[in-house]
């Protein structure tokens, strides 16, 4: 009986602590030109832990992480998913950041992000970022956080970019907008995508000067950005591994 009650205590504490690990507050803060930002804060470390700002795709929102940023809590890091003014919606979460961007008449194309991205790690190092502070990207951002990276050495230890290309010539940015950056970076940088968007990325990965560089394709098709870690996807094991991997290497 004893042994049955001590095995129902275990399992509750490992459900409550689990459950906990998930819990995170909405907060907000203010980028450059004053807009207000929103953010989801996974803090559940001392200061002292590795920081991870986790930065959505086109179209969505900080709900891109809602199961990612979780895991990431579990495996001992904080974590901090942003609301860009460029995005939308995803998993019913709204775009706070890009809400209020279209009340103040702000424009909300991807490079109008950038202020929003430096102002999240400022804010993330200045308030609860005490040890290594990471960048994490997906899609547009991704390539937006290997920019940051290159141009903020002193504010990003380390980068992953999940599905990061040139995607700004549209916007009047050169063709070589993220190399010219990414050419500066010397910090661990890790870069993923679905297995045929390796041409995207490639050229910027050859100009990463890092001696901590490294990549991952899965052997299945794989998936466009972050989404490729969301445990629906059979193939999201293989891309958890390479990550942990890296992580764990800085």
């Amino acid at each position: 009986m004893k042994r049955y009650l001590l095995i129902v205590v275990l399992c509750l504490f490992g459900f409550t602590y689990g459950a906990s690990l998930a819990q995170s507050e909405t907060i907000r803060f203010k980028s450059a030109d004053g807009l207000e930002m929103a953010a989801d804060l996974y803090f559940n470390h001392p200061k002292t832990a590795p920081f991870i700002v986790l930065f959505h795709q086109a179209n969505w929102s900080r709900g891109e992480y809602a199961e990612i940023a979780p895991r990431l809590n579990s495996m001992g890091y904080n974590c901090m998913a942003v609301d860009l003014r460029s995005g939308n919606s995803v998993n019913d979460v709204s775009n706070i950041t890009k809400q209020n961007a279209l009340k103040a008449m702000k424009e909300t194309q991807y490079v109008d992000a950038i202020p929003d991205m430096l102002a999240a790690v400022d804010y993330a190092r200045k308030n609860y970022a005490q040890g290594k502070l990471i960048a994490w990207g997906s899609s547009y951002s991704a390539s937006l956080a290997l920019k940051l990276c290159g141009d903020h050495k002193d504010k990003i230890d380390a980068v992953l970019a999940f599905s990061p290309g040139e995607y700004f010539t549209s916007q009047g940015k050169a063709r070589d907008y993220i190399t010219s950056s990414a050419i500066n970076i010397t910090q661990p940088a890790f870069i993923t995508s679905a297995r045929d968007e390796k041409n995207n990325w490639w050229g910027i990965y050859v100009a990463i000067p890092s001696g901590k560089k490294t990549y991952f394709l899965p052997q299945s098709v794989g998936n466009h950005g972050a989404k490729a870690l969301w445990s629906k996807y059979p193939d999201a094991g293989s891309y958890w591994k390479a990550v942990s991997e890296f992580l764990t290497s800085i």
